[in-house]
């Protein structure tokens, strides 16, 4: 009986391989299939015990969700700065947390707040303000505000993209590769992915369809204005910060510490120094620790 069936198993093994060896893309599409699945799994649990965690951290308490630390800066990306420098000027209380820098709508930063996600730099400001009365520009007379409001959308809408060309299509990722405290793969991914899917999203914006001298000019024009209208007072909008300041400060941290070799630096050290007097004013106000953030991402 144990015969038969040892020679049974034998010849359904033989069999079965024979089956397997002349369907090759069938295997290896099921095998694909396999773990897509279970790292589609993988990442579900994951994703349950970090919500599980920062739900564990308290009531009314930001988690702040972004990149990982910078080398010179306390982060890379200008939103996150901006978005954790109005928290700090707000005085919310909160947490920095990279386990997952993309939120819901692929973009960071983004927050949780009592279970509740909420993302885009800009309507996180605008749900916090709300929630804590923190609105930091109601006592601008409204002729000023809707001057933050443009200037803030200069910032994020254009300057971005400019930046963007800079550091994705003309340095190819060397300087952010450079600032951030990287793992293999995603040093991989900034340096050799990221040019290339940045360069394409920067021709469809539009920026990129610019030659370089072009879209230097039309940054230039944008940070002539800023310093033209901060002139000699303390903050863009007069004796106070408030939230276009924390924008402002977050292309500015970019500019000064992240874009050597580009001519934005010049231009802010330079050519319009009250800009990078108003961001030692602001990091000098807002961030005692600045340091022990960056040394702690760079590992010293």
């Amino acid at each position: 009986m144990n015969t038969i069936t040892v020679e049974a198993l034998r010849a359904w093994s033989s069999d079965g391989l024979q089956w397997l060896l002349k369907r090759p893309r069938q295997v290896i599409f099921a095998v694909a299939v396999a773990a897509l699945v279970t790292a589609k799994m993988r990442h579900a649990s994951a994703r349950r015990e970090r919500r599980k965690r920062w739900a564990k951290i308290g009531k009314d308490v930001v988690v702040l969700h972004g990149f990982p630390r910078g080398r010179l800066t306390p982060n890379t990306s200008p939103f996150v700065i901006k978005l954790e420098t109005y928290l700090r000027l707000a005085k919310i209380t909160y947490v920095f947390d990279d386990a997952e820098p993309i939120g819901p709508k692929g973009q960071s930063p983004w927050i949780t707040l009592n279970g509740e996600e909420i993302a885009d730099s800009q309507l996180v400001m605008e749900a916090l303000a709300k929630k804590y009365d923190k609105n930091l520009t109601s006592w601008l007379p409204k002729e000023e505000q809707a001057i933050a409001l443009a200037f803030n959308l200069m910032m994020t809408e254009h300057i971005t993209w400019g930046l963007r060309v800079w550091r994705y299509v003309i340095d190819r990722g060397e300087q952010l590769r450079k600032c951030s405290k990287l793992d293999s793969l995603s040093e991989y991914i900034v340096y050799s992915l990221f040019p290339y899917i940045m360069k394409r999203r920067t021709w469809v914006q539009g920026m990129g369809r610019h030659k370089e001298k072009e879209v230097e000019e039309m940054l230039r024009q944008d940070i002539a204005a800023l310093s033209h209208y901060l002139g000699r007072k303390p903050f863009l909008m007069g004796d106070r910060p408030c939230e276009v300041d924390c924008t402002l400060f977050g292309y500015t941290s970019q500019i000064l510490w992240n874009y050597n070799g580009s001519p934005y630096v010049k231009m802010v050290r330079e050519d319009y120094p009250n800009l990078e007097a108003h961001h030692n004013r602001m990091r000098t106000l807002l961030y005692p620790d600045w340091d022990e953030l960056c040394l702690g991402a760079a590992g010293e």
